[in-house]
């Protein structure tokens, strides 16, 4: 929540790497994430309701504030309700169909895209 234990700007031969890999695993007990830097964070990012396999027609932009690269509303990120544009409806219809099979009934998703994508 808020962005916590997350680090940029972490590059192949960084002499902190195995410190930060053992933080985040917590010395190998838990699994992390590890994913390249989106420079269009700056933008923002979405959060997508899909409700028993079905996109509610609105989403929350999530957008850095100050400088920051987090879009968090816990780490002081702004948010804005937008209506779904035509590639949030694509991406929710495709995902909506197995996260209801899933039994998964009520579900954020979350993508990396401009906010105006």
């Amino acid at each position: 929540m808020g962005g916590a234990r997350r680090f940029s700007g972490v590059k192949e031969g960084d002499p902190n790497l195995g410190v930060i890999a053992e933080t985040l695993t917590e010395h190998g007990t838990r699994y992390c994430m590890a994913q390249n830097y989106l420079p269009a964070i700056k933008d923002g990012d979405k959060r997508v309701l899909v409700v028993d396999g079905e996109p509610v027609p609105y989403c929350l932009a999530r957008i850095p504030q100050g400088g920051e690269t987090r879009g968090n509303l816990a780490a002081g990120g702004r948010g804005e309700p937008r209506p779904l544009t035509e590639s949030d409806w694509k991406i929710a219809r495709q995902i909506g169909p197995t996260l209801k099979e899933k039994g998964l009934i009520f579900c954020w998703s979350g993508y990396h895209r401009r906010p105006s994508d």
